[in-house]
């Protein structure tokens, strides 16, 4: 389903965001201050416009309230990152998605009302870490302090073995919500569906029990 974004903020990370979501076809406002980057951004997005996050008014002509997200991508200006995430909810957004430099930042945009706030470079250091220290792990998605969904390797030992004889949720307290094989995903693995060596399996459940079955099943 086709979605409205606006991103302000043209900086590498609210690019990287801007590129995705118009690859994955949704219509998206790209807003920065600065005229190169609104420039650069042209082609990788539906609307690209210059302006500053913090313009009340700016912000208004733009029918900014009626996009379903926006997302503030804005870097080491925190002062600005602030102002625009409280301008934007005063304004009306529905959802408010918002760059954190660092702890403080983040206490601040909680008591102003952003609905999500991210720290790229602590999630990819959290993936980066997860991944380098285990052959297993392909991806790493730390859903909150204790949950997460990680995608694992299959190896010979679990080879040829149906979701039922596996057993993952009995015995380790963990849901296989996918398996890949190759380019295609089955997103509704059934109990009678069997493992493969070198098949990707998602999986989601707490972090210690994420664990067991990373050293006990697999």
């Amino acid at each position: 389903m086709k979605k409205q974004f606006a991103v302000i903020g043209l900086g590498r990370f609210g690019t990287s965001v801007c590129k995705e979501l118009y690859k994955l076809g949704h219509e998206v406002l790209a807003i920065d201050h600065q005229e190169e980057k609104v420039n650069d951004i042209t082609p990788y997005s539906t609307h690209s416009v210059i302006a500053n996050g913090t313009d009340e008014k700016a912000l208004q002509s733009l029918g900014i309230r009626n996009f379903d997200y926006v997302i503030v991508a804005i870097g080491d200006d925190i002062q600005s990152s602030i102002l625009t995430t409280l301008l934007l909810k005063e304004l009306g957004v529905k959802k408010v998605w918002v760059k954190a430099q660092n702890y403080y930042h983040q206490r601040v945009l909680e008591k102003i009302g952003a609905d999500r706030i991210v720290h790229p470079e602590q999630d990819m250091g959290i993936r980066l870490a997860q991944h380098i220290t285990s052959e297993k792990i392909i991806d790493y998605i730390e859903l909150s302090a204790d949950y997460s969904i990680v995608e694992l390797l299959a190896t010979e030992k679990v080879a040829g073995k149906s979701l039922v004889e596996l057993n993952v949720r009995a015995l380790y307290g963990c849901t296989i919500l996918g398996i890949k094989r190759g380019e295609e995903i089955n997103i509704a693995p059934v109990p009678t569906d069997q493992v493969e060596k070198d098949d990707v399996l998602i999986v989601i459940g707490h972090k210690n029990d994420l664990k067991r079955f990373e050293d006990e099943g697999l």
